[in-house]
């Protein structure tokens, strides 16, 4: 008998639970669904498609329903011979336009004619672009997924326009523009809001019962019957909810307790499972996060830590940069200048470690920011091991230190 050998007890299609898998309904976005149909609508009246640009926080559902619906609305233009082709790309790795169009103009040319990187004239990417897009003829929709990685806006704003202003004659052609910052809409060109969001809709964070909803489309298909009960499904979805509403978070904690299951040879998925997975995802979690970081990032991170552990926090930056100062003295490290340090704190918050609350004391005191720690400490104090080594502790971490062992 060899080394490994299928599970047949706990998951019959482990792969349901994971991020790219995509469900045969949506299930929780019902107003957000018929808004978006409503949008999708002039594709099948053989008009031009309209401009839509959604949002929201990561793992509510904008990506997922963006594939359901140009699937169905790829089915029903077939059905009604209208001429459709759906183009997605994802931003994540795109800084520029001239980026952009260089990927949309390889994802429609066969390989052996890709263009390279970087090397050609804008304008004749463009002619390029264009001569590609009017070659599919008919409606033509692009997704640009995670589109606030694009700098500069011009791109967002030619293809929109690129039927009225001559560059295409045989094709129609729309943008789906995905974000999850909110505050991308205001950092664009007046005359891009005007076009990329011809459609708005904002996908709010999933509540606890729209969560165990699409927990228990998902565990119904990903595991063997009556192996995760309802309080199972109950707990996962309220952690969901808590933490950001994330469908994701809810999904990959699930998937972490049915795992722990298997390797204790369960027959069935416990809260036991999920708080053991719970603890397992966030210390992943942190490890990754904290590895991620500079030298100067585990600095401000331990200063705020030290600050948690006083009892003075949440606290203004300018505060932190007090103790950051200090740490940093006995690191023998130089400190850096507030602005680049209070980076630093953004990029704790932006990863979850820290929370970041803006204040606004009125004129007297103006608006300003106040930041915490979001994490385990104690998980943290591992994660920093060699820069408690290096810096010391104070009273108050040292106390958190002793009640660990």
């Amino acid at each position: 008998m060899g080394l490994f050998q299928p599970d047949t007890d706990i998951f019959q299609e482990r792969d349901v639970l994971r991020e790219d898998y995509q469900p045969e309904e949506i299930v929780g976005r019902d107003e957000e669904l018929q808004q978006y149909i409503s949008a999708l609508q002039p594709v099948i009246n053989g008009d031009q498609p309209a401009n839509i640009f959604l949002y929201g926080k990561a793992g509510v559902g904008k990506t997922a329903c963006t594939r359901y619906l140009l699937r169905e609305l790829k089915d029903d233009a077939a059905e009604y011979d209208v001429d459709l082709t759906t183009i997605r790309t994802n931003c994540e790795d795109l800084s520029t336009s001239y980026q952009v169009a260089i990927q949309l103009i390889n994802d429609l040319r066969d390989p052996e004619d890709h263009l390279k990187p970087t090397g050609y004239p804008r304008r004749q990417v463009n002619e390029w672009l264009w001569e590609e897009l009017d070659a599919i003829g008919g409606a033509v929709i692009i997704v640009f997924d995670e589109v606030d990685h694009i700098d500069d806006d011009s791109i967002l704003y030619q293809i929109p326009r690129a039927r009225a202003n001559g560059n295409l004659e045989e094709s129609k052609v729309g943008i789906i523009g995905i974000s999850n910052d909110f505050k991308f809409r205001e950092s664009l060109s007046s005359k891009v809001q005007s076009s990329l969001c011809e459609k708005e809709l904002q996908f709010p964070a999933y509540n606890a019962n729209e969560l165990r909803d699409i927990l228990r489309q998902r565990a119904d298909i990903a595991f063997f019957d009556d192996v995760v009960p309802h309080e199972v499904i109950a707990k996962c979805a309220a952690f969901g909810a808590k933490d950001a509403g994330d469908a994701r978070q809810s999904l990959d904690l699930l998937m972490e307790a049915g795992d722990v299951a298997v390797e204790q040879d369960a027959t069935q998925v416990t809260v036991d499972h999920v708080d053991q997975a719970r603890e397992s995802l966030e210390r992943s979690r942190i490890v990754d996060g904290v590895a991620g970081l500079t030298q100067q990032g585990h600095l401000v991170l331990y200063a705020l830590l030290m600050l948690h552990e006083e009892g003075d926090t949440p606290i203004r930056a300018r505060d932190v940069q007090d103790r950051y100062e200090i740490i940093c003295g006995r690191a023998a490290v130089d400190p850096l200048v507030p602005r680049r340090m209070r980076d630093h704190l953004g990029e704790l918050s932006m990863l979850g470690i820290a929370s970041r609350t803006e204040r606004n004391r009125g004129e007297s005191g103006g608006r300003y920011y106040e930041y915490a720690l979001d994490t385990n400490p104690d998980l943290l104090l591992e994660a920093l091991d060699e820069t408690v080594d290096m810096v010391g502790v104070t009273d108050a971490v040292q106390q958190r230190l002793d009640q660990d062992l």
